[in-house]
């Protein structure tokens, strides 16, 4: 049985690089802040082009896009900035090495060449994970065991002594691609994944990841002069995302990264980068961004969030039920993100919700952009409106989609047709 794995990484080995590869290959040393290095940013898929617009102003070069993320070439201080700074990336990994393989052997031949005594120290602890996509190997978990066998000799060999293994808390991580013929090594510049920006002090019922959630607003095209509504906030995680965009505050200013612990980590240069970023930020103030939902628990929640990320005086909160409260401006953005479930009640209820909220959305919300995300594939026979576009993205691995409805009063009804609630549509 072939060994199948997906990650957020899974798709990038196999496209850093052009040509034949007959050898691993590592690329430039880690000392160098001015050589240029071949990186891979994974993303929720969906968002892989906005990823490559974003890479672009932070000075990648040469950006490559493949499911799941965007590969790019770019010196260290582009990897700096990309940690910081990027509202989408899910991880930035340093390709090391690429090499054709035919069974688990191979793969540690190609772990042994790589030189990673120069990228950490025997002192620090890894974690090797390994993912693939149409592997012939049969087993990933002895190609793990393989590599985290081949780092351990090499550094035995350079040092004479090997680093320990954490699977927890690890000070090192080291990344493996797998196709059906190449493996690639990377090591991971992020630490922990970058939707973690430190702020969810109160994560609530299935939230969004903070990346995906910034995601969804730029897809919204909302700029911060306009009013913005989350009618539906939950744990407010649209909503702080929105927030942190219109005032220009970096993603990662308040965490650590991976890079930090590399060797050629540069402290200067990296406070540089960080101060730079950080005079970018708007002074804090008052925004036409507004969070509503019907329970209050879930106000607290987003009211936690939103105070530990330093805005909790930005952001217009207010307990009220979207199908009872008319629009707070007469024009502007609504994006929420729908309850949707599995269970039979669940879907009973929210049978009866939809069409609801599509009554809801043409009374009050004549002349709005209305956003709606969801991995519930009755919403849009159910809601009864026409929606204007609609873009496929992945909550994790579940497919949703997020429909637009420009709602222009008397326009753009659905005729009602007698149907199951259960009904599907795309």
């Amino acid at each position: 049985m072939r060994a199948e794995k997906t990650c957020d990484v899974c798709h990038g080995g196999a496209v850093l690089g052009s040509g034949p590869v007959n050898e691993a290959r590592p690329v430039h040393h880690a000392e160098s802040a001015v050589s240029v290095q071949a990186f891979f940013a994974s993303c929720p898929r969906g968002l892989e082009s906005l990823l490559a617009e974003e890479l672009t102003r932070f000075g990648a070069k040469k950006t490559s896009l493949v499911p799941g993320g965007v590969a790019f070439e770019g010196e260290i201080l582009a990897c700096y900035r990309v940690n910081l700074e990027s509202r989408l990336a899910t991880r930035v990994l340093i390709r090391l090495a690429r090499s054709p393989y035919r069974g688990e052997e191979d793969v540690y031949e190609a772990a042994l060449a790589v030189k990673w005594p120069e990228w950490f120290s025997e002192t620090q602890s890894i974690r090797v994970d390994v993912n693939a996509i149409r592997s012939p190997l049969k087993s990933l978990e002895f190609a793990t065991l393989r590599i985290k066998d081949a780092v351990c000799d090499r550094f035995r060999a350079d040092r004479g002594r090997r680093p320990d293994v954490d699977t927890r808390s690890p000070e090192v991580r080291i990344q493996a691609f797998l196709d059906k013929a190449e493996v690639t090594l990377y090591l991971d510049t992020s630490g922990e994944p970058l939707n973690k920006r430190g702020y969810r002090r109160d994560a609530g019922e299935a939230p969004l990841k903070e990346n995906l959630a910034a995601g969804i607003v730029r897809l919204t095209g909302w700029n911060s002069s306009e009013p913005l509504l989350d009618p539906m906030c939950g744990s407010g995680t649209l909503v702080v995302e929105a927030a942190m965009m219109a005032l220009a505050i970096p993603p990662g200013h308040a965490r650590a990264f991976g890079f930090e612990r590399l060797a050629g980590f540069d402290l200067r240069r990296w406070n540089e980068v960080r101060d730079a970023a950080l005079a970018r930020r708007r002074p804090k103030q008052r925004l036409p961004i507004f969070a509503r939902d019907r329970y209050g628990e879930e106000l607290k929640k987003a009211r936690l969030n939103l105070e530990a990320a330093g805005l909790g005086d930005c952001v217009e909160l207010k307990q009220a039920d979207v199908l009872d409260t008319g629009a707070p401006a007469r024009a502007g953005v609504l994006l929420a993100n729908p309850p949707y479930g599995t269970r039979i009640g669940e879907q009973a209820a929210l049978a009866e919700f939809y069409p609801k909220l599509g009554d809801t959305l043409k009374k009050y919300y004549a002349g709005w952009r209305c956003y709606l995300f969801s991995g519930d594939a009755r919403l849009p026979k159910l809601i009864r409106l026409s929606a204007s576009k609609r873009t496929p993205l992945y909550n994790g691995p579940l497919e949703c989609r997020l429909y637009e409805y420009l709602v222009v009063a008397g326009s753009n009804r659905k005729k009602s047709t007698p149907s199951r609630a259960s009904g599907s549509g795309t």
